[in-house]
């Protein structure tokens, strides 16, 4: 098992051994069981007393291990509850699990600890059953109330060929419509002041600055808002379920679409964490080919950002502008992997093929077209009196706030913490670049706008250094379970014919652990949570994404302000409703 990790031996002290369960994982987090009666002592610990505490919630979860085999040195289970904890003083994080038993069991609520908790435990609800005690409202989050069965236990469908043929008679109709009747009870609103009613207003899930289908239920007086609840879930498709029945490989197309705009971004922190599991090392050729690739859909997204923010807050004209802008970055997506929004290119142990001819001509004029184009939008949007009156003072949170609620990326640096995990906990070659860390000082509209513009600048830093650098070599590593024999093999050895049919067919067995990679990508941190049983598909796959933990925000962050801030604050946290529901 190796050496115990310092935090595990410290925490063994004082709660005792038998309290502190040791585990050992393929990623070399820290990893440790404890039980549901010390749970809240232990994480109360953990955020407020231990040196260098883990004030953020990153990532809470479940797994239903009822049909995993390989679980050598866990605790008996029927369900785990998995926490996510990270520190920004410290160079790794924390995985604390509690074993449950039952078929529906039950475990503390850590609401009260951690206010980002609220979401995520309720998601775990949703998708697994499992109740948390203390909960101040727990409910489904992502699934319509009227559905039946928890999605990510292992006897739920997986397929719609699983299930029946649906109907709908106008009975079950009416009854699912009045399920959404919104209840201010539920939220401790109050339905009237001394001498007044409170206004209850829907924004969306139809409206052009939602962003996409997300309702927000707006309490107001007059046109000031007193308070707010989003309701998500409209955008759920069951991304993680499909992680868990498809080969290890097919699933990355998958990858594309939980932030729709960020491509080939999402696809990073997936195969790096397949790669981990398996021990494949991709080649250097392949990991420049990557961060140029991904970098360039960091300025594809964020000019998305820059043009429709600006056009929330009344400027029509930048959004137009923008696009375009991005189409020329699509040209070159387009030229090097096929496709454009979702190329589907990376792969296990490397890219799908190596660069076209040309293909740095094409990049070179691009990273020279761009920097004029960003230097007009600066005195069109940033320099803007109008949009700085929109933008500035609007919004806010301290950087204690973003670790609260578990903001990263963009948002967190906006508040004026100099974290980036491509810094920070560099990755897939990020450490051979030269790059800063934009930062903000507010943490508001404005700041969250200059972030990401300054991100835009770096982005092209980094892709320049790309082009200069680009290694030789292959584009794939030669891994078995990754790469098919050489041809001439093929034709020579039926075992490596065999070899190579069933890899492709069945696709490739990955080694049995578990593992979390994250990565930077468009909008925040993301991190792959992959758990393998020694197959050819994922156990479990969590997808813990930056859009869920930022939208939980607005409510902190709108109340006071007026219906017309709401919009500007929307835009500004840069959500995918993909990435929030998955």
């Amino acid at each position: 098992m190796g050496e115990t990790p310092q935090i595990i031996r410290d925490l063994q002290e004082r709660f005792g051994e038998g309290e502190i369960l040791p585990q050992a994982t393929a990623d070399k987090m820290p990893t440790f069981w404890t039980g549901s009666a010390k749970l809240r002592e232990v994480m109360r610990y953990l955020k407020d007393s231990v040196d260098r505490p883990y004030k953020t919630l990153y990532d809470l979860t479940a797994i239903d291990e009822r049909q995993r085999t390989h679980r050598e040195g866990q605790p008996p289970s029927d369900f785990s509850v998995v926490y996510h904890l990270l520190s920004y003083d410290r160079p790794i994080d924390l995985r604390v699990k509690v074993a449950l038993r039952g078929e529906f069991p039950s475990i503390p609520s850590v609401s009260n600890i951690w206010q980002s908790a609220d979401w995520y435990e309720r998601e775990v609800y949703d998708m697994f059953g499992i109740s948390f005690d203390g909960h101040p409202r727990q409910r489904r989050i992502l699934m319509p109330p009227w559905w039946k069965g928890h999605p990510l236990r292992k006897e739920h469908p997986a397929r719609a060929t699983e299930i029946g043929v649906f109907q709908l008679s106008e009975a079950v109709a009416a009854e699912e419509d009045a399920d959404y009747l919104f209840d201010p009870s539920e939220y401790g609103w109050k339905k009237e002041g001394e001498d007044f009613d409170y206004m209850v207003l829907n924004f969306g899930p139809q409206h052009p600055s939602a962003h996409g289908v997300i309702r927000l239920v707006c309490q107001l007086d007059g046109q000031e808002v007193v308070d707010l609840a989003p309701e998500i879930g409209f955008h759920h498709r069951g991304a993680e379920k499909m992680g868990e029945r498809q080969t290890w490989h097919t699933y990355i197309p998958y990858t594309d679409r939980i932030d729709y705009l960020g491509g080939l971004m999402n696809e990073v922190p997936y195969v790096l964490a397949v790669e981990t599991l398996a021990g494949i090392e991709a080649p250097d050729r392949a990991k420049v080919i990557r961060i140029m690739l991904a970098e360039l859909f960091r300025i594809i997204s964020h000019l998305v950002y820059y043009g429709t923010l600006a056009q929330d807050v009344g400027a029509l004209s930048p959004v137009f502008f923008t696009f375009v802008d991005r189409e020329r970055a699509f040209d070159i997506v387009e030229t090097i992997a096929g496709g454009r929004m979702h190329p589907m290119w990376f792969r296990i142990g490397g890219v799908a093929q190596d660069l076209p001819k040309g293909w740095d001509t094409m990049v070179k004029e691009f990273i020279a077209y761009l920097p004029k184009r960003l230097r007009e939008y600066e005195k069109l949007v940033m320099k803007n009196r109008i949009f700085k009156m929109r933008t500035k003072g609007v919004g806010d949170f301290t950087i204690d706030e973003a670790k609260e609620w578990s903001a990263t990326g963009p948002m967190m640096r906006a508040a004026g913490l100099e974290w980036d995990f491509r810094k920070k906990r560099p990755y897939g070659g990020y450490e051979n670049f030269e790059f800063d860390i934009p930062i903000g000082k507010c943490g508001d509209v404005y700041d969250r706008a200059y972030v990401h513009v300054q991100e835009m600048w770096q982005s092209l830093r980094i892709i320049e250094q790309c082009v200069k650098n680009m290694p030789s070599g292959p584009y794939k590593s030669s891994h078995p379970a990754t790469s098919p024999p050489a041809k001439e093999r093929t034709m020579h050895d039926i075992e490596t014919l065999i070899n190579h049919f069933l890899n492709v067919s069945w696709g490739p067995v990955i080694p049995a652990g578990e593992v979390s990679f994250g990565a930077e990508t468009t909008k925040g941190n993301t991190t792959y949570y992959l758990v393998s049983d020694g197959g050819t598909m994922s156990y479990r796959t969590r997808i813990r994404t930056p859009s869920f933990a930022h939208v939980q925000m607005l409510p902190m962050i709108s109340r006071g302000l007026t219906i017309a801030d709401l919009s500007a604050i929307i835009g500004s946290l840069d959500y995918v409703l993909a990435d929030i529901d998955r």
